[in-house]
């Protein structure tokens, strides 16, 4: 039986994993009070019919009080020989904060009042938890479908988990740098495909804009570099426990030098171990549309 304590930050998407693991055949019930997780344990690890198989439960701040006591429980059930795995689902302040405003919810632990301090004292109270987890998925730039992908690698089809998330995000100046972006590019310097009339409408995603992007030796060169440096990273974020990287490439209007960058980068990081890895273009539509307005 596979024993999967489900937890993390209120609003990084706890409820949609256990509803998701759910579909996976999993038993799950959300929110056991803490002084019956044990008994729970041994009720279900005594259970062997076939439809109850693996187990997901979830835990979280809600359980008031008795939250304290989880770190002993654990202790008690590690012990005993009760073998768990902790996945912790973790988002960003930013994008907690503007779920939060989106469904007009208070956080559990803000009391009614600002949502920034109940996320900061959950933090606190969860840290025990994130240090213990086997699996820690930050959602902040996950859709639905990528949240699920991530939970069957790891609970159906028993991949080898990668803590880091890479997302490679193109952009333009124009529009503003991303808010999130752990390392900006700057591609302003290569060949501008807007120059050429038949390129002006297509984008980096068409093979006559990528080829022309990358016929400059000085595309090439910098792609090499930027490969080499950012493989150099990678391992040294894995050990300071990094969960979320954000490698953004700009250009002017995010449609043409900075789409076909990324898509560069993207491939020559897509045979790595070790970490995940996604692509997003977030400006190439806006040019279409500005023109328009």
């Amino acid at each position: 039986m596979r024993f999967v304590i489900v937890t993390g930050i209120s609003g990084a998407g706890k409820s949609t994993a256990l509803k998701m693991l759910e579909d996976m055949n999993y038993f799950c019930v959300d929110n056991l009070p803490v002084p019956l997780i044990e008994k729970f344990s041994a009720m279900a690890i005594d259970m062997t019919r076939d439809d109850m198989k693996d187990v997901a439960l979830g835990v979280d701040v809600r359980s008031g009080q008795s939250f304290g006591e989880l770190e002993k429980v654990l202790e008690r059930l590690k012990a005993s020989g009760y073998q768990y795995e902790i996945l912790f689902l973790d988002a960003s302040d930013g994008v907690l904060i503007k779920r939060y405003k989106e469904t007009r919810r208070n956080h559990p632990l803000s009391a009614g009042g600002r949502v920034d301090i109940g996320i900061r004292r959950e933090r606190q109270l969860l840290a025990f938890l994130k240090t213990r987890a086997d699996y820690i998925i930050d959602t902040s730039k996950l859709l639905t479908k990528d949240l699920r992908k991530e939970l069957e690698k790891i609970f159906v089809d028993d991949q080898e988990f990668q803590n880091l998330m890479i997302s490679v995000l193109s952009f333009g100046f124009k529009y503003g740098i991303p808010r999130d972006s752990d390392l900006v590019f700057d591609v302003r310097f290569l060949p501008n495909p807007y120059y050429v009339d038949e390129l002006r409408p297509l984008s980096g995603e068409d093979a006559p804009v990528r080829d022309f992007v990358m016929a400059s030796p000085a595309a090439q060169e910098f792609a090499a570099k930027l490969e080499d440096m950012v493989k150099f990273l990678i391992p040294h974020y894995v050990n300071e426990g990094k969960n979320n990287l954000v490698i953004s490439i700009g250009c002017t209007g995010g449609k043409h030098r900075s789409v076909t960058i990324a898509n560069e980068l993207y491939r020559r990081l897509c045979d790595g171990d070790g970490y995940g890895l996604r692509i997003e273009h977030r400006d190439i539509p806006k040019d279409a549309i500005c023109k328009k307005i």
